[in-house]
């Protein structure tokens, strides 16, 4: 690990002016960037891979943003409160499963219990040469260098929202709930807060994989809110073991479904694209409808119809396919 600076701040505006010094949205270089869990970033610079000159500890803000709320039917969850401690809740376990389950089936629980809400939508990808700095030609760390994963070994890389210049997968799980939830990302900058859909917080890769999300410099994440509450909403995860594991194919999925029709309906894929995905093509085909096996392979169609994959994850997309029948099926049988 190579030698930083080190400071702690316990009020946000000044976490903000210190991190807009030189921007926290630089891919590796010559950055000042924030500290909460440290369970990805600090992996991340003892890997070599992001070498900032300056961490600045958030922790001092978590007796203001650390809150678990759920009041007149609406969840506000603050970006520093534990990913163990949400999933725990019992309010939220009953009001969005959705939410504790994505959190419950990430990572471990020692990781859990370090790690916060913000820090983990913001983690960065898995993809083995982003995370390996032998290897030069990845555009993420090493802006117009390549993709070593184009036509190298690819069965973990996405196959939805990819371009010709990155098709590193989004790692996480919790960012799916919040996608499929509609949710609100709160934001504090040098210049105030400000808050927007969470479906317009991560970019898709085009030309400049390296810039992952839309916060401005010195901006934070200060909380998440979601409108409603969803009793009906389930978490679907995939992956190559049973713990401890990044997702080959997930599903969130939210069901309002009233004599087995389907008033309203949510959907977001994870482990198959480059971004939390939102299946909006899916829902669309689902909404007014009498919910059914043929109806629900429909939907899986749809949600995957755009899909392109490389040599070793075409297993992804009927993958996927299933993992969509399977949240709805078990969204729809779920006791409420």
């Amino acid at each position: 690990m190579r030698p930083f600076n080190y400071l702690k701040a316990s009020d946000a505006f000044i976490a903000a002016q210190a991190l807009a010094a030189f921007g926290n949205n630089a891919p590796t270089e010559a950055s000042i960037q924030p500290l909460a869990g440290g369970t990805t970033l600090i992996d991340l610079m003892k890997l070599d891979v992001m070498r900032p000159s300056t961490l600045v500890d958030i922790n001092g803000l978590a007796g203001a943003w650390s809150q678990i709320n759920v009041e007149a039917g609406n969840l506000r969850l603050g970006a520093l409160a534990r990913m163990s401690d949400v999933a725990a809740h019992p309010q939220v376990q009953q009001s969005y499963p959705v939410v504790a389950e994505s959190l419950n089936l990430a990572a471990s629980a020692q990781l859990r219990n370090m790690a916060t809400l913000g820090g983990n939508v913001l983690q960065r990808t898995r993809c083995s040469y982003f995370r390996d700095v032998s290897y030069a030609n990845c555009n993420k760390r090493n802006p117009g260098s390549g993709c070593a994963a184009m036509d190298g070994f690819n069965r973990s890389h996405a196959v939805l929202g990819s371009s010709e210049a990155c098709i590193a997968t989004y790692p996480g799980d919790f960012a799916q709930a919040l996608i499929a939830l509609d949710a609100t990302v709160e934001i504090m900058g040098k210049s105030g807060v400000r808050s927007m859909p969470f479906a317009t917080l991560h970019r898709p890769p085009g030309d400049t994989p390296h810039v992952e999300t839309t916060l401005r410099p010195g901006e934070l994440i200060s909380g998440f809110s979601i409108d409603g509450r969803w009793p009906r909403s389930i978490y679907v995860k995939i992956r190559d073991r049973q713990s401890y594991e990044f997702a080959l194919a997930s599903a969130a999925v939210a069901l309002d479904l009233q004599d087995g029709t389907v008033r309203d309906v949510r959907l977001a894929l994870g482990g198959v694209a480059t971004v939390p995905w939102r299946a909006r093509e899916a829902e669309a085909l689902l909404k007014g409808e009498r919910l059914d096996e043929g109806l629900m392979q429909r939907a899986a169609e749809a949600a995957l119809a755009g899909a392109t994959a490389r040599k070793h994850n075409a297993f992804k997309i009927d993958l996927g396919k299933r993992v969509v029948v399977h949240a709805l099926r078990r969204a729809a049988t779920m006791e409420i």
